[in-house]
């Protein structure tokens, strides 16, 4: 008989956004072949929550969805005390989300001292140091659902994942957001002629796309198997770095009409001599519709 991984979902200050992407995961049906949840806060499982506070049952992972406040509390008790008990029976620990990795937009709830697991943004967090080794974090707002369980599989196969400085997968996020786009030859001759939900046009010069500065794999592992933001003509908000969300998202902030955040690696002279270099060339092809007759 196969044996199923447990495994436990926490939420804690969340929106449960990372929940219903996983629920999109097109191969549901394997998925829950291979894993059992002892606990999720919305599907039907084998215990209840006051029975995952009340007792030690056996787990293999622990997932944890949202922000984390020792104020916040689930079945009357606080999430970091569930957490550090758990943390001792599992054998990883996944920070599903961008609120659980870095804080995210719950570092503004009402709570105190309102943090991701290891990270406050890019500051670390020594609540839980011990389990560093233990931890891989995939940020996101939300997780694209294959992240989640590829990542999964690969724990329960013992293969084990090279992370970055914030624990995340190389195998997903040493890429930018931009590695895969359909605009970069817009980017490239720096034509951001872009009207949003339209196909033409780069939208990181003048529409404050991220992307070029965003680590994540969202032009490489499609959406619904289909699209992303940036093909369906919406910047890249950034939503897998530390400092999500920014302000104006819709707009480039610059400084004497340079971005204020270039691509990784990229410093300001060697942007000036590039953009000198592609402003002197007119291609008439990117200025048009693409489905002008």
């Amino acid at each position: 008989m196969k044996t199923k991984m447990k495994v436990l979902w926490l939420s804690a200050i969340s929106c449960n956004g990372n929940t219903h992407s996983f629920f999109n995961y097109s191969q549901m049906e394997q998925f829950l072949e291979d894993f059992e949840f002892i606990y999720h806060p919305v599907i039907d499982s084998k215990y209840l929550l006051q029975d995952i506070v009340s007792q030690d049952i056996e787990c293999d992972v622990l997932l944890i969805e949202g922000a984390i406040s020792k104020e916040f509390k689930r079945a009357d008790l606080s999430i970091v005390d569930i957490i550090q008990r758990y943390s001792k029976r599992v054998k990883k620990i996944v920070t599903v989300g961008t609120c659980a990795t870095f804080g995210g937009i719950f570092r503004e709830s009402g709570y105190e001292k309102t943090s991701g697991l290891h990270f406050d943004q890019e500051k670390r967090v020594d609540t839980f140091k011990s389990l560093l080794d233990k931890t891989i974090s995939l940020s996101g707002c939300p997780v694209h659902p294959e992240v989640l369980v590829n990542t999964l599989y690969a724990i329960k196969k013992d293969i084990t994942l090279k992370v970055d400085e914030f624990l995340r997968p190389k195998e997903f996020y040493a890429y930018t957001v931009h590695n895969g786009c359909t605009r970069n030859e817009y980017f490239e001759y720096k034509v951001d002629n872009h009207n949003f939900g339209e196909l033409e046009g780069c939208m990181f010069y003048d529409h404050g796309c991220q992307a070029p500065f965003t680590h994540g794999s969202c032009n490489k592992i499609l959406w619904n198997e289909v699209n992303s933001k940036t093909r369906a003509g919406l910047p890249c908000m950034g939503c897998t770095e530390p400092s999500f969300p920014r302000q104006n998202l819709f707009s480039t902030k610059k400084n004497m009409a340079i971005p204020e955040h270039l691509p990784v690696g990229v410093n300001k002279r060697v942007y000036l001599t590039l953009a000198g270099i592609t402003k002197a060339f007119k291609i008439d092809r990117l200025e048009k519709k693409l489905f002008d007759d």
